[in-house]
Parts: C-alpha cells; sequence; structure tokens
C-alpha cells in the first residue's frame, strides 16, 4: 500500500513536475478537468469569475463576504497566497483543510494521464473539484494572470468582472493596454451579465464585450456609480439589477479597500442573488479584513501599513491613501526582479521620505543591493539596504528615537513574499489563526 502524501509534498511535487512556472494556454487543463467531471453539470449554482491587473482580490474578498451576510455557501478560489496554501482555496471564508486538499490533489493526478500541469493548473483543478464536491451557492474565482488563457477560464461563469487593465507581467501579456485589455476580457461569456469595474478601462474591453455578446453590461460611472466616502466614512452605490431596474444604497460603509471594487462587487454580487438587503451589506462591509491591503499594524511605538503593492497602478493607489496620513513616511520595498521597481518608486515621490531596500529569497528575487541602485537612479532618497525584509523590519525597530525618522510611520511593500515576511516579523498571527 502506497503512504499518502501531505499537502506540503504534493505541493512541492507539484512545483517540479512541469518544466515552466507560467505556462498559459487551456490545451492542457481542459482533458483532465473532463475526465474529472468538471463539466458535467456547475460546480455552484452561480460562478462569478474576477479578472484585472489589480484590485481582483479585494473584490473577490467583498464578494464572498456579501454571500456569507446574505445566507449563501460560498466557495472562493484565490492566488496567491500570504502564509499556507490553504488560503487559496476557501469554503465560507474558512481555508479548507490539508485532508481536503490532498483528497483532491489526488484525483488530479489520477486524471492526469501523463499530461504535465503547472503548479496553478494543478491547484486549480484540485479547488474546483473541492467546490464541485460542495455545491455551494455562489463559486467566486479569481483570475491568476491575463484571463483568456488563464486555467480558471476553464469555467464558463454566470458574472465575468474585469476590475482594472494595467502594465503588468509585461513578459506574458505584452505592454499595450488595448492587448491587455483583450486578454482580460477573454472571460467574458455570449449571453453572461460582464461588469467592467474601471471607468479608465482599455477601448478594446467594452468593444470586445458588446461584439462578443456579453449581456447585459454593466460598467463603472454608466451602468452603475458610486460617491467618494464623506467625512464619516460613508458612501452611496447604485446600480441595475439584470433587468435593468434601478438598484440604490445609502450610508454604506467604507470597507477600508478601494471603493471602484466595492462598488463592482455590490453590481457582480446583485447579479448573482436578488434580493439585496441593507442590513446584510452593512454587516458585510463593516467586517470585512483582507490581510496585505492598506492593513495598518502598531508596533514598537510606530504605525505600519502592509500592502502586496507591486506595480505602477497599484503603488499609485496606496500613495494616494497614504498621503492623507501624517508625516514623516518611510517605506521598506523589497520586490521581484520581473517587476518595474523604478515606476513604482516614481509614484510614491513626495509622499515617502526615505527609502529601506530589501532583498528577496527565489529564482525571481532582487538583492538589497540591486533594489537601491534602482532606487537611487530614480533620485529618490535610500536610508539603509538589507538581506531581507525580516531585517530591514529589525532596523527600523532598534532604531527607534534616535533618528529624523523616529516618529515616521511605515509602508512595507512590493510583493505578497515582501507583506508575508514582514508580518512574521512584526508578530502578526497568521491567517485563520
Amino acid at each position: 500500500m502506497s503512504q499518502t502524501k501531505t499537502l506540503d509534498q504534493w505541493l512541492v511535487e507539484l512545483e517540479r513536475n512541469h518544466p515552466v512556472a507560467i505556462d498559459l494556454g487551456l490545451e492542457r487543463i481542459e482533458p483532465v478537468a473532463r475526465r474529472m467531471g468538471l463539466f458535467d453539470g456547475k460546480i455552484a449554482s452561480k460562478v462569478i469569475t474576477v479578472a484585472g491587473t489589480n484590485g481582483k482580490g479585494s473584490t473577490v474578498a467583498m464578494i464572498e463576504a456579501l454571500a456569507l451576510s446574505h445566507g449563501l455557501s460560498c466557495a472562493s478560489y484565490t492566488s496567491p497566497h500570504l502564509f499556507e496554501y490553504n488560503e487559496r482555496v476557501r469554503l465560507d471564508g474558512t481555508p479548507v483543510d490539508d485532508a481536503t486538499l490532498v483528497t483532491a490533489f489526488e484525483r488530479v493526478d489520477a486524471a492526469r494521464d501523463g499530461i504535465s500541469l503547472t503548479y496553478f493548473e494543478a491547484g486549480t483543478l484540485a479547488a474546483l473539484h473541492v467546490f464541485k464536491t460542495r455545491a455551494p451557492d455562489i463559486a467566486v474565482l479569481e483570475v491568476g494572470l491575463g484571463g483568456r488563457l488563464d486555467a480558471v477560464n476553464i469555467i464558463d461563469p454566470d458574472v465575468a468582472v474585469v476590475t482594472t487593465v494595467d502594465r503588468d507581467h509585461a513578459a506574458f501579456l505584452g505592454t499595450d493596454l488595448e492587448q491587455i485589455g483583450l486578454e482580460k476580457a477573454g472571460i467574458l461569456r455570449k449571453g453572461a451579465p460582464a461588469v467592467l469595474g474601471s471607468k479608465t478601462l482599455p477601448a478594446s474591453v467594452p468593444r470586445y464585450a458588446q461584439t462578443l455578446g456579453a449581456a447585459p453590461i454593466y460598467h463603472l460611472e454608466s451602468q452603475f456609480r458610486r460617491t467618494d466616502a464623506d467625512e464619516r466614512g460613508r458612501w452611496h452605490w447604485q446600480g441595475l439589477d439584470r433587468h435593468g431596474e434601478r438598484l440604490g444604497l445609502s450610508e454604506l460603509i467604507d470597507p477600508g479597500l478601494p471603493l471602484d471594487n466595492a462598488a463592482t462587487a455590490l453590481q457582480a454580487f446583485s447579479l448573482a442573488h436578488e434580493p439585496l438587503n441593507a442590513d446584510a451589506i452593512a454587516h458585510a462591509l463593516g467586517r470585512i479584513t483582507l490581510p496585505g491591503r492598506m492593513q495598518w499594524l502598531e508596533r514598537d511605538g510606530r504605525r505600519w501599513c502592509l500592502d502586496v503593492a507591486h506595480n505602477p497602478h497599484a503603488a499609485r493607489y496606496v500613495a494616494g491613501q497614504l498621503v492623507r496620513q501624517p508625516g514623516p513616511r518611510l517605506g521598506v520595498l523589497a520586490m521581484l526582479s520581473d517587476k518595474d521597481a523604478a515606476a513604482v518608486v516614481a509614484e510614491f515621490e513626495g509622499v515617502i521620505d526615505g527609502w529601506i531596500l530589501a532583498g528577496l529569497d527565489g529564482d525571481r528575487a532582487r538583492t538589497g543591493d540591486e533594489l537601491t541602485e534602482v532606487v537611487r537612479v530614480s533620485g529618490a532618497r535610500v536610508i539603509g539596504t538589507h538581506r531581507d525584509v525580516s531585517s530591514a523590519i529589525a532596523s527600523l525597530s532598534a532604531s527607534r528615537g534616535a533618528d529624523e525618522f523616529e516618529a515616521a510611520s511605515v509602508l512595507v511593500c512590493g510583493s505578497f513574499f515582501t507583506v508575508a515576511e514582514a508580518l512574521t516579523a512584526l508578530g502578526h498571527e497568521r491567517i485563520g489563526q
């Protein structure tokens, strides 16, 4: 009798199985999904798929919270994770246990029939197997990269969401915004509602939606809209149901996440479930938390803000929020080598008074020294360089009260790896503990 692998053993094996870490395309995953029976019936009563450069995670989290507050069962699939792989696959707001994932990976492996799958493809199939087994009311699926050729796109959504389109993953998606928009719009389906969550999307996205016959089409600032939060942190939302009837909600609670994404989540959820309950929505928006997205902590006499922002579009949003906070402000930055560090730093000009640079581990890592050179060339002020994020955090804690930045709040950003290491160094409890 063969011994059952642990989840960690499965994940190590999956990382080694395929020769390329990122290998877009559906030709490998579709036949395996078919053998697993994933196309026999639906994985949930309603499926919402979310694509976009930024804002996917927060939109998924808010749709999940809205579903649960309305008394619905909800499954969600997101990536990447901060600490434990289980965070990617959630049932009713809770990461699934190791045994459930191990069983799912065994099912994937049995159906491969010699087909080599990437880590993400195998993980997507495992998540879909878990969801189909549990048959939730709503499943929310976050696209990993792009949309048209992403593993998640083997499932036809009842509602498709595109949050934002900007430049990222240039090696796979290129730098032309119109083409990037087409890739992300590839999750749309003929005859299914399309929710477009940014008023600055490339023209290729709404044009493709119309040509394809996605229907109805809901575009931010056209078919649905939101106000800014007032001094009490309250805002208003207006939308349309799938029959074109007006919907409206007032005095909504600011969830501490981008309001464009909150408005988009509300519009998408309203198309998957009727009617909306104002009390349930207030409960959802008032309790939602999303680690690593404008997450504030008080540690060592400082205020720390942690955000996974790793591209200029995300950095622009974070900078716009930070500038409202009193200075001075420092930044701890650690980024992967395939990210545009200079463009990210440029978004914080006039907001961050000095940078502490750190390295990351792994094949795509950039050292602290390499990042320091990028920042110096940009003209931004460098305060220090460290081998890793933990060392940078420790240096700031040790220097408290000893320099001109003793009262500075600190932004930590650059990647999921950066935030995960920072949370550990700051003694923050892991998700689910």
